[in-house]
């Protein structure tokens, strides 16, 4: 089920929410959990009931193994640690077989010459991220940070459906001791406020930003991956397209999920915070899926040994971690290479940090020349990485990247001037259209920024103006959802 859809905006969500809000309102703060968890399973088993059973195996391993590591760490038993190694293994065995199985196989053929087969397998939706939330249970846990819940209390932990799908990446002290609290089943007018335009806003972005922008994106991508000589104005029209696609759809999810969390009284974590605002690659992964961005760092890159071990160690660390992130996005070469390219973008940035500081200037600040022209560098760097993100395989990639680099010609037609191409350019509704989001994704506010109760909140002040806002976004988006289209990270 999507939230983009008539079914969870008319059905499902109504439905809960009433139901959620009845046995608050009866003081049955058990049933509430129950019922929420009902409503989780049921929401993902509307996509294809037959994984439900895979979830709720997965579901049932994870917490048996984080009981046994609890009470081990609360005893400072060394079994601890071989349990830890027996859950994240089983985790990534899963999602190995799933995800990964046909691709590994496949260039093991390639490489050996053996005409090696294997079965294709259905990816299960969330896999990637439902896997990820319980291997950092199981690392709390051994490190005795983790409480022992009870079954249904897991249970909402990995299934609460506002983030089951596609995220945010959820720790479980962010949300269970949320769900210990009375008052978090009683109905609040801020919450309801507050979550409803959150929605608003994010379904705003998935229904008419993202889907537009891909029809912009889609035809250059396609266009590529068969071997087109695409012109460089055709081929950056595609790539800025897919840069703001990516962003409203992905932080248009995130945005509900937030949103819909809040309607039953949970705050979730952000996942989103402007990155298209950053000075530099490490600044950008401080505001893009700011939760995977947490999990890598906490959970892959400090336990490599992070910067303990000196500066090389800490630069083939960084390497790593962004080359494993980028293959959980994916099996495939594009996503390797995507997550290599970070990777070293992340080591040059360390090693200038490095040597402005070894000259005596302060990293943290500079001219707003300067950080201007840091911000454009950065997003023109991320701009790169993100046609290996959504090629179809590395030819089509290196076609696109050289197109955009002029190979074919700054347009289709070769008599035009650069100004007169871009005076073209910009004549189409379209292109407008593209160059208004960027500079809104570069220099305007973030949703958190207009909604939630933060100091420089724009809506929370003005009552009538939210709620104006928000109907106008709900009606509008809804009347363009004739054509429901899959959120780009359930694929992951």
């Amino acid at each position: 089920m999507l939230f983009n859809s008539y079914e969870f905006i008319l059905g499902f969500l109504p439905v809960t929410l009433a139901v959620y809000y009845l046995l608050g309102l009866l003081s049955l703060p058990r049933p509430a959990l129950i019922w929420l968890t009902g409503a989780s399973f049921f929401f993902y088993g509307w996509w294809n009931p037959s994984y439900l059973l895979l979830l709720f195996a997965s579901i049932l391993f994870n917490f048996n193994v984080g009981v046994l590591l609890t009470r081990a760490a609360r005893q400072g038993s060394p079994l601890r640690h071989t349990l830890l190694a027996f859950g994240v293994t089983g985790n990534l065995a899963l999602l190995c077989y799933y995800k990964y199985a046909a691709f590994f196989v496949s260039n093991l053929g390639a490489v050996s010459g053996f005409d090696f087969q294997i079965q294709a397998v259905v990816l299960p939706l969330a896999i990637s991220f439902y896997t990820f939330q319980q291997i950092a249970y199981l690392v709390d846990a051994a490190r005795g940070e983790a409480e022992e819940y009870s079954l249904i209390d897991y249970c909402l932990f990995v299934t609460f459906f506002p983030q089951l799908i596609a995220g945010p990446i959820i720790h479980h002290r962010e949300v269970m001791p949320q769900f210990a609290q009375v008052g978090t089943f009683r109905f609040s007018q801020a919450n309801f406020a507050t979550g409803i335009t959150f929605f608003a806003i994010g379904l705003f972005k998935k229904v008419v930003l993202a889907d537009t922008m891909g029809l912009f994106a889609s035809p250059v991508f396609t266009a590529a991956a068969d071997g087109a000589a695409l012109s460089a104005l055709k081929a950056w029209t595609g790539v800025l397209a897919y840069t703001l696609q990516l962003y409203f759809d992905f932080s248009g999810y995130s945005d509900m999920a937030v949103g819909l969390a809040r309607l039953m009284g949970i705050h979730l974590p952000y996942n989103f915070n402007s990155p298209y605002k950053a000075v530099n690659v490490i600044d950008f992964w401080r505001r893009w899926h700011m939760t995977l961005s947490r999990f890598l760092r906490d959970y892959l890159y400090i336990p490599l040994g992070g910067n303990r071990h000196g500066e090389l160690r800490r630069y083939l660390n960084l390497f790593l971690t962004m080359l494993l992130g980028g293959l959980w996005h994916g099996a495939g070469w594009t996503f390797v290479f995507w997550g290599a390219l970070h990777g070293f973008y992340l080591m040059v940035n360390q090693g200038w940090h490095a040597l402005r500081a070894q000259l005596g200037f302060s990293v943290g600040h500079g001219t707003p020349w300067g950080r201007g022209l840091a911000r454009l560098l950065t997003l023109l760097a991320v701009i790169i990485g993100w046609v290996l993100f959504r090629a179809e395989s590395t030819d089509a990639a290196f076609n696109l990247l050289s197109a955009m680099a002029g190979s074919h010609g700054m347009t289709a037609a070769p008599d035009k001037t650069w100004i007169a191409a871009f005076a073209g350019w910009f004549s189409a509704p379209g292109h407008v259209l593209i160059a208004c989001l960027l500079a809104l994704a570069a220099f305007g506010p973030n949703s958190q920024e207009w909604v939630d109760g933060a100091q420089h909140s724009r809506l929370i002040r003005h009552p009538t103006l939210s709620a104006s806002v928000t109907a106008a976004l709900l009606l509008f988006s809804l009347s363009q959802l004739s054509q429901v289209s899959e959120f780009l990270y359930f694929q992951f």
